[in-house]
């Protein structure tokens, strides 16, 4: 009864192995001093936590970018020096795990929750900074922003990102300490054409949004290099795939348990519901 009294936060995430590096849905709850991680059974909790991360000295990683197919991690550092990767659903559920378990690593030292929400709303971009130079990073082959293809109202388009994962790249590089710096940084590379808007939601934030609302931190906005915007697209005709379905815009997504339809088992998915046309799509999050 005391450890549900002190809940600060619980839910699904995916938690990379230790021995074998795997990835499994684990129930977390996240307390004062711990965060416990739960296997579930059946659709249930199990009673006893299969295990504990001490948070006494630990330092948080987010954005974590280390796995390139998963850009929703948070990185957590033991101070016996063991690392725990723990991936999210969307950017806002990370953002929102990241800050609770930030804020009870912190917890009893009120001069670093001080320093830690100063800096969450700074505005300091580094002296000297050459736009140039971010964008050579940016393209690196190792260590540079990666690209996809990304659908948006039946078209495809290749080798383009999305607003928030600039964001994220740009925190996890150094060049921004906060996601508003982030933005701005953001926001003067596509002012001076090194970056441009692709696709509906971004395209239109361009045209009839404020300046400093023009570049979007959102995981549906899309942008490539400006140089690389040869009509970078493919029809509808030459998708392989029903678009009709994955073309609608993302109303909510997170995990859910959902029951086997042959085998009546429980299993945790993560289902996307979009809208325009209505779809509820699910996936396996381990994958």
């Amino acid at each position: 009864m005391q450890e549900a009294a002190g809940v600060l936060k619980e839910g699904f995430l995916v938690k990379r192995g230790h021995i074998v590096r795997n990835w499994k849905v684990r129930w977390f709850v996240l307390l004062q001093d711990k965060l416990l991680y739960y296997k579930i059974e059946g659709g249930k909790k199990e009673p006893s936590p299969k295990g504990r991360i001490l948070l006494d000295g630990c330092t948080i990683t987010c954005p974590c970018l280390e796995y390139e197919n998963r850009p929703l991690l948070i990185k957590l550092k033991t101070k016996t020096n063991t690392d725990y990767f723990l991936e999210c659903c969307s950017r806002e559920e990370r953002d929102s795990w990241a800050l609770d378990i930030t804020g009870a690593i912190h917890a009893g030292h009120p001069v670093q929750v001080q320093e830690l929400h100063r800096k969450k709303n700074s505005f300091k971009l580094l002296e000297n900074i050459s736009l140039h130079h971010i964008v050579a990073r940016m393209c690196d082959s190792s260590t540079g922003i990666k690209l996809t293809r990304n659908l948006e109202q039946g078209n495809r388009y290749k080798e383009t990102f999305t607003g928030s994962a600039l964001v994220d790249w740009l925190i996890s590089s150094s060049f921004a300490v906060s996601r508003f710096e982030a933005v701005t940084l953001a926001s003067m590379l596509m002012e001076e054409n090194f970056i441009k808007p692709v696709g509906a939601r971004s395209t239109e934030a361009m045209r009839y949004s404020d300046l400093s609302e023009q570049f979007l931190d959102d995981s549906t906005a899309l942008y490539m290099f400006a140089e690389s915007s040869k009509k970078n697209t493919s029809s509808k005709e030459e998708l392989q795939f029903n678009i009709s379905e994955l073309s609608g815009t993302i109303v909510k997504q997170g995990f859910l348990v959902k029951q086997g339809h042959k085998r009546k088992n429980w299993k945790v998915r993560r289902f996307v519901l979009r809208a325009d046309p209505a779809f509820l799509h699910y996936y396996d999050p381990t994958k």
